[in-house]
């Protein structure tokens, strides 16, 4: 009993490797270069680079009201405004989505 089964196992196996053999692999490859790589840069952009924009934003707008007396008497709060909490707010949420 067991011989029967080892040897239907043997030809099974056997006939799988000899017909995967032949198979025709050219749909999978023609299914991979139709996938978009940007949909991979929409879903990094999405998980990591936004969260850290908003991080980013956050901490900026802390760090400008914390250097908001310095900045009024230096004459430079628009400027410190600016690269503290427009330019990340604007990068993380004015931006598309998968650009860099």
């Amino acid at each position: 009993m067991q011989k029967t089964i080892r040897r239907s196992v043997a030809v099974l196996l056997m006939s799988a490797l000899i017909f995967f053999h032949f198979a025709d692999i050219v749909p999978a490859g023609e299914h991979l270069e139709d996938l978009d790589e940007k949909a991979g840069y929409m879903a990094g952009d999405l998980f990591v680079v936004r969260p850290l924009g908003i991080a980013a934003t956050a901490v900026g707008a802390v760090i400008y009201v914390i250097s908001l007396p310095f900045s009024l008497a230096g004459g430079n709060e628009e400027e410190a405004r600016q690269k503290l909490v427009i330019d990340p707010a604007t990068y993380t949420f004015a931006r598309p989505l998968g650009e860099p």
